[in-house]
């Protein structure tokens, strides 16, 4: 009103609302009071912060799989390389996907995984100096992500040299393999074409030999027939062998649970040995002068008593040779080596070299007589229980039948 006038007094900015309210102030050409224009400063810095972030977070993603990889890639030094490989190529699979079979697809696949992973590696770096400052990404992590896959290349390389080695070392082992098949083959039809021609020259089923040339664990003839339980035998047979040191095992006969049953054999310098229940007798014998020899063992369980003939003589006699026990029946007669189980493991140290012709055993003690009659060839006498006939014998290894020389021949060698 006329004659008023006003007086100001300053009040505290807390007091400004609930007393008297400020208009507000307009602000010249428009321009935002410095409060407002530091609050929409931090909004967008919060907002590029944020941005960053989810930024970082994806590219912490992509460095966490490649890092992954990668280390699924180092845990491979834990095993051989050959095992590695071939655990690759058994199970078709790896850390980056599936590999082919093929070596040199192998290879191919590989070269293509290494550079796909360099790739990934600089489009990951670029991105980050796009987007995420150094404080974001430090600089060693980098350098790790270098050395991993400076490390990978070396491996793969490596694994690719390998991978060549063993193609190399299969090619040869598979023409070796060829190769021995081949020659196995070749020896068979050649035995099959000389065994075709021996015994298109039998005269009769007895007039046969077997050769065994050699001194090994797999050349040996086999009895088809086996033995009844016996208590006493006669065995004969023709042998020729100049075989040192020792003529080896002419023949044994193996059981269940006793496989010296019934063995003889000169082995090393040892004299000739009959062995029964795995016992033994020496017998006065001298046979190792390649010349035909018959021989003759006569035994009987009652008090063990032996005789031993060499071209129909009588050349020693003894007695408690496995008395009172009788030759248990169901075994395997072997021509050739001694038997350390039923039929098996042979020892070629103890393998018999030379020939061999008209084996017969008997049930009993033949008589001295006959005996000479079957040396001097005055009598064929073909034994009761293991006659000498060509259907009864079977030859393995490079084991042969031939025909034989006739007995007049084998008399005239003494």
């Amino acid at each position: 009103p006329p004659g008023s006038r006003f007086v100001c007094t300053s009040l505290p900015l807390d007091a400004a609302g609930a007393g008297c309210p400020l208009p507000p102030v307009p602000m010249q050409g428009g321009a935002l009071p410095p409060e407002e224009e530091l609050k929409a400063t931090v909004l967008q810095l919060r907002e590029t912060v944020l941005q960053q972030k989810e930024t970082i977070g994806s590219q912490r993603e992509a460095i966490r799989e490649l890092t992954g990889k990668l280390s699924r890639c180092e845990g491979a030094d834990g095993k051989s390389a050959a095992g590695a490989w071939k655990n690759l190529v058994s199970k078709g699979k790896d850390t980056m996907g599936d590999l082919p079979r093929d070596p040199a697809l192998v290879i191919e696949q590989l070269s293509r995984t290494m550079q796909t992973l360099k790739d990934r590696l600089e489009s990951l770096e670029h991105q980050l100096r796009a987007n995420v400052s150094y404080a974001a990404l430090p600089s060693d992590l980098r350098e790790m992500l270098q050395r991993r896959l400076g490390d990978l290349e070396r491996q793969l390389l490596s694994k690719v040299a390998e991978l060549e080695d063993e193609k190399s070392l299969l090619h040869n082992e598979t023409s070796a393999h060829r190769q021995k098949t081949e020659t196995a083959l070749n020896a068979l039809l050649e035995r099959v074409s000389e065994l075709e021609k021996g015994n298109s020259a039998f005269k009769s089923p007895d007039e046969f030999k077997v050769s065994l040339p050699l001194r090994t664990n797999y050349l040996y003839g086999k009895i088809k027939k086996t033995l009844p339980e016996l208590y006493a035998f006669t065995v004969c047979l023709w042998l020729r062998s100049s075989a040192s040191p020792g003529i080896g095992t002419p023949f044994s006969y193996a059981v269940p649970g006793q496989a010296n049953e019934i063995v003889l054999i000169e082995w090393g310098n040892n004299p000739i040995e009959l062995l029964i229940n795995d016992k033994v007798a020496q017998l006065p014998l001298f046979i190792s002068d390649g010349k035909w020899h018959h021989i003759c063992i006569t035994w009987t369980t009652r008090d063990g008593m032996w005789e031993a003939f060499q071209d129909g003589e009588k050349l020693g006699t003894g007695e408690n040779l496995a008395p009172w026990h009788p030759i248990k029946p169901g075994g395997v007669l072997i021509l050739g080596q001694e038997q350390d189980t039923v039929g098996g493991r042979f020892d070629a140290t103890q393998a018999f070299v030379g020939e061999m012709s008209q084996f017969n055993i008997w049930d009993r003690v033949l008589r001295a007589e006959d005996i000479m009659n079957i040396a001097n060839c005055s009598i064929n006498m073909p034994g009761n229980i293991i006659p000498w006939v060509d259907s009864n014998v079977d030859v393995f290894g490079s084991a042969a039948k031939w025909p034989v020389e006739t007995c007049e021949e084998r008399l005239l060698d003494l």
